[in-house]
């Protein structure tokens, strides 16, 4: 089946792309995030909801996974009619999500960016420890990019992470598990804020400095996403995720309070 994007004059169909995730209520991470960032980067949003999460700026309430043949339907659903240009994923918390997914993405032909989110924000666990294989063995080998942090990278590989040092180590250990180029981001390390970006051969750091604003809701999901969209609009990996940088620098440097405790970064600070 022909599951390329419908051909549409570029001046009415912008770049389109798909996000896997879960929905924050309160609107600073997961579906929402990418949605905003998606529009703010000049593409089209689409999304596939994989739970359902009562969140706040306190953390996580409650968390509810989709039943997957929700998930597969809504997959097919866009991608069939409308098809899709770059996908992301996020929030996947179990086994048979996870390889539903992984599945699906099998049959795009688009590139795919996976954020293997393990906890968020506020510490609150995002993904069953019965699904840590399967995102291993199925999900890991189907990305053009993974983006873990360094817990998560923890979480995967065994490989812990102290130093700017210690960060090709880490790439290493995520790229055997069959991702094409994997970004490992230091922002948990002191000082400056690097990332460290390869493919095995060749090695980009992308270096920010560090903000003193502690509304960071979101960072990873909107960074995804991010790349994604950058993918979507025809960027080769490293220009895709530079640009990304860029754009969730600005947006963690605009972050603000929303609630009683942590607040979401600004998707739309290019705009203000």
């Amino acid at each position: 089946m022909d599951i390329s994007p419908r051909p549409l004059p570029a001046s009415q169909t912008p770049p389109l792309v798909l996000t896997v995730a879960g929905s924050d209520s309160g609107g600073g991470a997961g579906i929402q995030a990418d949605l905003k960032t998606m529009l703010a980067l000049g593409t089209h949003g689409m999304s596939v909801i994989t739970a359902v999460t009562a969140q706040n700026s306190r953390g996580v309430q409650g968390a509810w996974d989709l039943p997957v043949e929700a998930v597969r339907a809504q997959f097919r659903s866009v991608v069939d009619d409308i098809g899709v240009h770059a996908v992301k994923t996020g929030m996947l918390s179990s086994a048979e999500l996870v390889e539903a997914v992984a599945e699906l993405l099998g049959g795009t032909g688009a590139p795919v960016v996976v954020d293997p989110v393990g906890v968020s924000k506020h510490g609150d666990p995002l993904l069953a420890a019965s699904a840590l294989e399967s995102v291993r063995t199925r999900l890991l080998p189907a990305a053009t990019v993974a983006t873990p942090n360094l817990p998560e990278v923890e979480q995967l590989t065994g490989v812990r992470v102290e130093r700017e040092e210690d960060l090709r180590r880490a790439a290493d250990a995520v790229l055997a598990l069959g991702p094409r180029w994997a970004l490992i981001k230091g922002g948990h390390l002191p000082g400056e804020a690097v990332d460290l970006l390869t493919d095995g051969r060749e090695e980009h750091r992308l270096r920010a400095a560090r903000h003193d604003n502690r509304h960071t809701h979101g960072t990873g999901c909107t960074l995804a996403a991010a790349i994604a969209a950058e993918l979507a609009k025809g960027a080769e990996v490293p220009a895709a995720v530079a640009a990304a940088k860029k754009y969730v620098t600005g947006a963690i440097a605009a972050g603000f309070p929303l609630g009683s405790e942590i607040g979401p970064v600004d998707h739309g600070w290019r705009f203000r």
